[in-house]
């Protein structure tokens, strides 16, 4: 299999703890999960050991998707990023960065990251603890009762949301430069 895909391809990776799903800290591979789904391809991860994840390809207007879910913590999980990224011959804005952040409430969210130089990253709001609990604690549970009953549709709006920006900024588009 050659590892040299089109000019126009990018990578997407939903950040977490493999081994940790359904937790706050993996809501980032919950998205993946859906955006696999939406470009029918959720049944087509394999594993692949040179980049340590999981790996589906799918292609959507153009433009070629390479999902990763990293199967290390997620204080590694760039290490898979970079593996992959090297196995692919991606630069840093061909990467897409999808994870949890404490700072936004759930539901909530935003992107970041658009300088040339830098991976753009999509946020998706888990909000912070309450009481006694810690953060560490706080990301590494489950999501309550309450949330849970939110979480199906901010992972569809968050997987809408993302692939939108990806075939903004990527897909092919009448003459060059047009980016409509």
């Amino acid at each position: 299999v050659n590892s040299i895909l089109e000019p126009d391809t990018g990578i997407v990776a939903g950040l977490g703890n493999y081994g940790l799903r359904g937790t706050r800290h993996s809501v980032g591979m919950a998205v993946l999960d859906r955006l696999a789904g939406r470009l029918a391809v959720a049944d087509r991860w394999r594993a692949d050991g040179r980049c340590c994840g999981d790996v589906a390809v799918a292609t959507a207007h153009g433009v070629e998707l390479v999902l990763l879910k990293p199967r290390r913590l997620m204080n590694l999980n760039g290490l898979s990023v970079a593996s992959a990224a090297k196995m692919y011959n991606l630069s840093p804005e061909d990467i897409y960065l999808v994870h949890d952040d404490l700072d936004k409430a759930l539901g909530k969210g935003g992107e970041g990251g658009e300088n040339s130089n830098e991976m753009t990253r999509l946020r998706v709001g888990i909000g912070r603890p309450e009481g006694e609990t810690t953060v560490t604690c706080y990301v590494l549970g489950p999501f309550s009762s309450r949330e849970q009953e939110m979480l199906q549709q901010v992972l569809a709006q968050a997987a809408t949301c993302l692939l939108e920006h990806i075939l903004r900024r990527r897909a092919p588009r009448g003459e060059p430069g047009d980016r409509g």
